[in-house]
């Protein structure tokens, strides 16, 4: 095994798993698998990773999170508990860690171009194709369309460096103002 010579200023913890369900048609084994990686993975990772942070003078540390944190659809209990749970544990990390100079904050996106939500809309696709659905999935935003990975990116990216030195313990929505918007419309 390879020795570790450098040193870790920034942890991303990105690893996800959509399942869909409600409280009860969700078997114990699916919510398991969903909050062992969105949840426990962010656990894990910052449990080895904050002593080296500590070590080096500091670090940041950028939780994905999602819109799902704050408001859900119907049919993903543990999805949506996952997330919310993402945003708590932030918050947590981020008061436990200050005095080191970690910061920790969580990047909220709502619908962006991934693997995973193409799984989704291959599995919600009917008689139409991906990329359809995909694009009716983007009118639900009020800019039109799904994020672009590079756009959620930018934000981790800024989070992670120097220039958000006073930056930590916030949830930060990437989500092309969806929860800015209600559901309720004017007659036209």
């Amino acid at each position: 095994m390879a020795e570790f010579s450098g040193g870790v200023d920034v942890l991303v913890n990105s690893a996800g798993v959509q399942r869909y369900g409600t409280v009860v048609e969700t078997e114990e084994e699916g919510w398991d698998e969903v909050l062992d990686v969105n949840l426990k993975g962010i656990y894990l990772a910052s449990r080895h990773t904050i002593p080296e942070m500590k070590k080096r003078g500091g670090g940041a540390i950028d939780n994905l999170s999602s819109v799902q944190a704050f408001a859900s659809q119907t049919g993903v209990a543990a999805y949506t508990a996952s997330k919310g749970d993402i945003n708590a544990l932030t918050r947590a990390m981020a008061l436990d860690h200050a005095e080191e100079n970690i910061r920790v904050n969580a990047v909220c996106p709502a619908s962006v171009d991934t693997p995973m939500l193409r799984w989704s809309a291959d599995l919600f696709k009917g008689e139409k194709t991906v990329e359809e659905t995909l694009e009716d999935w983007g009118t639900m935003h009020p800019l039109g369309r799904v994020a672009r990975p590079e756009e959620v990116a930018e934000v981790i990216a800024f989070l992670a460096s120097p220039r958000a030195s006073f930056v930590t313990g916030g949830d930060y929505k990437v989500d092309g103002s969806m929860l800015a918007a209600l559901g309720v419309r004017l007659p036209e």
